[in-house]
């Protein structure tokens, strides 16, 4: 039985190292919204929403007020809206997304997931009428977050939808050209997309899910750094055992806070998400743990190695404590949300090319990086190709969340504000993927999903 007493060593790490719970995120599933009349289909939505999470933002306050541990972020994620909106038979789904921003403002959360379509083998009208409103709805909406599932190990990739999240990706930069692009900042391609994702801007409530479920995600890069401090200069084998005696900690924090708001909001407890997700601020990076490690830079020789080990580490740690672990759970590496990162971009030592090495053992992918605003849309959707065979043949979750930034090029910088921060600008290849892309149909799906 957990109890407060478990996590009062934590307090330490709470006031001096960033330790914090980043998300409380509420899942709603809206199956039971669905209706052939959109008007009534989008008010059903609205009222479960405001319904269900009208405790939320109070409920994390409480929990944050009684044990003394930052909550973030209060989010809601939602069954993809693609579903949902399917027996409406409508093209535009942007006033869906309003609907969404409207109960995320009267809840007052900080995020709102699930406008999205999960197309890994081909389209649904519904799944063409969601990709093509995604552009528009990020831009009419501040709190609204979209992401697509284009493929998976079971299902290969879905080239066509590839090829159309590229170009979703720029219209979406262009429309909020005012805010460097922030509505693709909104958007992630997935392959092997999961259903309890408590983070954005790519959480969705899956169908396996239950009606209402509370999915927490901690963080605490600043921590395992301080813990590394203390064995600088041991072997690996004692960097990788001081990791997971920390995720251990962290993660018995995270299913306190999880469980007493499920209690709280009459919703099932799901997972906690032990992800080491970075802020901007000092002391929160996960670039300074890889440094911490040995490394010069972020990005140099040896980057990728050291963040398998650590991925591996916040993994073993976390599942030890709690037999709920789920979600991403690892190490993220966004760029603009990582001071490291981006100290180790402004120099030169972190490319676009080692970032997509360091993806296939991190927990995403290629996340929240700034490219020059002429970027075609063909090349981002070859990059949004690659990170999926990452997925596809590794078994595991990869996403990319690109911005081109409008008007800005090589060395200049993005500002996106918040927990998005700023990011340096990084160049893309100048050789054209045009007609790779432009092939279309199906990548199929590789030998090692044939499990059965």
């Amino acid at each position: 039985m957990i109890d407060i007493n478990q996590i009062t060593e934590t307090n330490r790490m709470i006031d001096a190292q960033h330790l914090d719970i980043r998300t409380i995120t509420l899942g709603v599933s809206l199956l039971d919204c669905a209706d052939s009349d959109s008007a009534r289909c989008r008010e059903r939505i609205y009222e479960k929403i405001v319904t269900r999470a009208e405790q939320l933002v109070s409920v994390g306050e409480s929990i944050e007020s009684q044990l003394g541990i930052p909550i973030v972020n209060k989010r809601i994620a939602v069954t993809p809206i693609a579903l949902v909106a399917a027996g409406c038979r409508t093209e535009d789904l942007v006033p869906f997304a309003e609907t969404l921003e409207r109960a995320a403002q009267t809840t007052g959360v900080n995020f709102i997931g699930g406008f999205s379509a999960l197309v890994p083998k081909g389209f649904t009208p519904a799944d063409r009428a969601l990709i093509a409103s995604i552009p528009q709805a990020l831009a009419a909406t501040e709190r609204v977050c979209s992401s697509v599932a284009i493929g998976s190990t079971r299902a290969g990739i879905n080239m066509d939808a590839v090829r159309l999240m590229g170009r979703t990706v720029k219209e979406a930069a262009r429309l909020t050209a005012h805010a460097d692009g922030i509505g693709a900042a909104k958007l992630v391609a997935f392959c092997n997309a999961v259903e309890d994702n408590p983070f954005m801007a790519g959480a969705f409530l899956g169908t396996g899910e239950a009606d209402c479920v509370v999915n927490v995600g901690v963080s605490g890069p600043g921590v395992v750094k301080c813990a590394l401090e203390q064995v600088r200069g041991a072997d690996f084998n004692t960097v990788s055992e001081t990791i997971k005696k920390t995720a251990f900690k962290i993660t018995r924090m995270g299913e306190l806070v999880a469980r007493m708001a499920s209690r709280a909001l009459n919703a099932d407890f799901g997972i906690v998400d032990l992800s080491l997700a970075p802020t901007p601020a000092v002391g929160d990076s996960v670039g300074h743990i890889l440094e911490e490690m040995g490394l010069e830079r972020v990005g140099t020789h040896g980057t990728t190695a050291a963040l398998a080990l650590l991925n591996d580490a916040v993994k073993k740690g976390g599942v030890m404590a709690s037999s709920s672990v789920g979600g991403l759970s690892g190490a993220f590496i966004p760029v603009s949300e990582d001071i490291g990162m981006i100290e180790a971009a402004r120099c030169g030592a972190l490319t676009l090319s080692k970032l997509e090495a360091m993806t296939a053992v991190c927990s995403v992918g290629l996340d929240m990086i700034a490219v020059p605003g002429d970027t075609p849309a063909s090349t981002i959707s070859a990059i949004i190709a690659d990170e999926a065979a990452i997925g596809l043949i590794n078994q595991k979750t990869t996403a990319v969340r690109l911005i081109p930034v409008p008007g800005k090029g090589v060395g200049e910088e993005a500002e996106f504000g918040g927990l998005l921060g700023r990011a340096p600008i990084i160049p893309v290849s100048r050789y054209a993927s045009d007609d790779f892309i432009a092939r279309g149909g199906h990548i199929p799906a590789p030998l090692n999903s044939l499990k059965n």
